[in-house]
């Protein structure tokens, strides 16, 4: 397995000491990922979403670091046209593409958004769900492309709903990014979750969290609620209640060999403290795999 990092990671930083995306690049590089990951371009003002993915890719080709996947946001149930969505999820693989990424994760949805959540669940959305993703990872195939969902968002965030999906889209370029940390907002055991679905991965996120009973106060700043009302806090890879290193165990014996991006959502600061001590500790728990 080689490791990357989310662009997603930085944020604290991004706008402010980083003025944009490509100056996460260098800093990655220096931090000794082999590849890192960008969540939903922001381009500088005056340039097309194209001619930045061009800049990034020339800047990550110039240090040696390629993209490892591209993450875009989705939905395919609230689209007030579901073509357009299909569409406009297709044109994001074109700057997957330009990227060079060979792996691009998109969302399905967060779930109905208006009167129909009180009536409708996944199992509703799921034929819609599958029509859209199977569109756009035959699309992906051009270019070479795989696509990916995240369990991510609550309404998809459980690992028997996005196995429900990989299975309804039946593509084998179509699989799971597997984020080892996101099931603990459904309230979910990670080894459970992640051995049912090691099958299916197409990526990985490794992520932690520090995780307090819901039966108690709240923690305080930095906790929010997963759907079961327990508190969540994210934590340095390594520090938190997530067993990280038992799911990439259960990754590693199910043959996959592709990459594993941290994505750090702490408190603590994320460049000086939070990505490069959960980078350590990731590196050393994948050696001793």
């Amino acid at each position: 397995m080689k490791i990357s990092v989310s662009s997603y990671s930085f944020s604290q930083y991004l706008n402010t000491v980083i003025q944009s995306q490509i100056g996460v690049i260098k800093l990655a590089k220096n931090m000794g990922f082999d590849a890192i990951e960008f969540t939903d371009l922001c381009p500088t003002e005056g340039v097309s979403e194209e001619s930045y993915a061009k800049l990034i890719r020339e800047e990550c080709d110039a240090v040696s670091l390629p993209v490892s996947s591209y993450t875009v946001g989705a939905d395919f149930i609230n689209a007030d046209n579901l073509q357009d969505e299909i569409d406009r999820v297709c044109r994001k693989v074109d700057i997957a593409n330009i990227l060079g990424a060979k792996i691009m994760r998109h969302d399905a949805t967060t779930g109905f958004k208006d009167a129909r959540s009180k009536t409708m669940g996944f199992d509703n959305a799921l034929p819609v769900l599958a029509e859209g993703c199977r569109a756009v990872t035959q699309y992906a195939k051009r270019y070479g492309i795989e696509t990916c969902v995240e369990n991510h968002g609550f309404f998809s965030q459980e690992s028997l709903r996005v196995e429900k999906l990989v299975n309804a889209v039946a593509d084998d370029n179509f699989g799971l990014l597997i984020d080892i940390g996101n099931f603990a907002c459904a309230d979910e055991p990670s080894p459970l979750a992640v051995g049912r679905l090691a099958p299916y991965a197409k990526y990985v996120h490794a992520k932690d969290f520090h995780i307090k009973s819901g039966n108690g106060m709240n923690p305080g700043r930095g906790f929010f609620r997963s759907r079961g009302g327990n508190y969540l806090r994210g934590a340095i890879i390594g520090h938190g209640d997530i067993p990280v290193y038992q799911c990439l165990g259960i990754l590693e014996r199910s043959g996959y060999d592709g990459y594993v991006s941290v994505e750090f959502e702490g408190m603590e600061d994320a460049v000086l403290v939070g990505i490069p001590t959960g980078l350590e500790n990731l590196r050393r728990m994948i050696e001793s795999l």
